[in-house]
């Protein structure tokens, strides 16, 4: 049986004091460790020839879900993190509830990772309820905010997005945030945020908007909620805001979502992004042409005008050992895409090849330094527009340091 408690509905998150536009930008120690830690070179001496510059907003620099890395993500405390780091665009990674409201998490399903959801009177509204860990079994949840009105969604408190996979209570599962992370910054209840708070918060901040609309968990339409409403719900409360359609860039890994806004809504259509998983897709190669869904040519003939693959997908590496741009980003620029791409500062030290998302230059990922050359790459030789991270200083510095805006 649901759990039949009241929820106060308050109108919007109350934002800190200091979330306000960003007039100094702080980079804190981090950009200084990874130029240390750098091979001698011209990079590395073009880099550390800024170190002491003051700092300013870049539009290079996305915050991805904020400043992730430490803050727990998609809250307001997150954002102004990555402000206060010089991102000049922040996102927002839209969902909805079971009133159809819209709010910002990275997934529909994601609430027993990210919230408290489980050790809450909510949790009996959880569609697989906490399963201990048992022998070879790993314990196990799934919580979906399209199972909560957006009431009861703001009573939940937000936390990093970890769970113990050895847990056998659900207080327990709630830990496991990686060694790498920290959990200091989520010893005070951060705040979540509805789609609407979001832009609110960015506009304030002085920050331009990349909301994500995310696949649903649930079969659509959904409450007579469609796909078409569903997007065209996100760009109507731009509108409401009276936001600019040029400080907007609409996500999705859905092409037709994309192709939905190029043809309802050109205004925010012509910088709509499409994210591109075909990694998923068997045999697929991004240096091989024939095994891609649609080429770079055909995107762009359909109006698409910015694609966001996941880094790896952008570069190879050379006989002489040098990263490269891939077919796909050759090609990419030859029809005459622009290409953002994610994401920096989420794969923990870089010392045993970096994981995901550096496979296709993992023999070269040796150390934590790498990481701007692979920035470098990104940027000067495949021609980035934008680089999302998890901790937006790193990419904000190299920015300022080499004049992008």
């Amino acid at each position: 049986m649901r759990n039949t408690a009241v929820f106060i509905l308050t109108c919007c998150a109350v934002l800190p004091a200091a979330a306000q536009t960003v007039e100094n930008v702080e980079y804190g120690p981090r950009p200084y460790y990874l130029i240390d830690q750098m091979k001698e070179g011209a990079l590395k001496d073009r880099l550390s020839q800024c170190m002491g510059q003051e700092g300013q907003t870049s539009l290079f620099s996305i915050g991805h879900r904020g400043a992730p890395l430490q803050f727990p993500e998609h809250t307001v405390e997150s954002n102004v993190a990555a402000a206060r780091m010089g991102a000049g665009i922040l996102e927002c990674d839209v969902t909805f509830t079971e009133d159809l409201e819209l709010v910002c998490r990275h997934a529909q399903n994601d609430l027993h990772t990210t919230t408290n959801i489980l050790t809450s009177p909510l949790a009996d509204t959880c569609v697989q309820p906490f399963t201990p860990a048992n022998g070879d079994t790993s314990a196990s949840a799934e919580c979906r905010t399209s199972e909560i009105t957006l009431a009861e969604f703001q009573t939940l408190t937000p936390k990093m997005d970890a769970a113990d996979a050895a847990a056998t209570t659900p207080e327990a599962y709630l830990q496991g945030t990686a060694d790498w992370r920290t959990d200091l910054y989520s010893a005070e209840p951060a705040t979540l945020m509805t789609h609407a708070e979001s832009i609110a918060l960015f506009q304030s901040l002085g920050a331009k908007f990349t909301p994500e609309l995310k696949a649903p968990s649930v079969e659509m339409p959904f409450n007579g909620f469609t796909q078409a409403d569903y997007a065209q719900k996100l760009v109507d409360e731009y509108r409401a805001a009276d936001i600019p359609p040029s400080d907007v860039w609409l996500q999705s890994f859905n092409l037709e979502d994309v192709l939905y806004w190029i043809e309802t809504e050109p205004e925010f259509g012509v910088q709509a992004v499409y994210l591109m998983d075909e990694y998923d897709t068997e045999g697929y190669s991004p240096m091989d042409a024939g095994t891609w869904p649609n080429t770079m040519e055909e995107l762009k003939s359909m109006g698409v005008n910015y694609i966001a693959p996941p880094t790896w997908m952008l570069v190879t590496t050379s006989a002489d050992g040098d990263i490269v741009p891939s077919e796909l980003a050759v090609q990419a620029k030859v029809a005459g895409l622009e290409i953002i791409t994610w994401t920096i500062e989420r794969s923990g030290p870089l010392k045993n090849g970096g994981g995901w998302y550096y496979q296709t230059i993992s023999d070269l990922t040796t150390n934590d330094g790498v990481m701007y050359e692979y920035i470098d790459a990104l940027a000067q030789d495949v021609g980035v527009v934008g680089i999302f991270s998890d901790w937006p200083a790193t990419v904000t510095y190299y920015a300022n340091c080499m004049g992008l805006e």
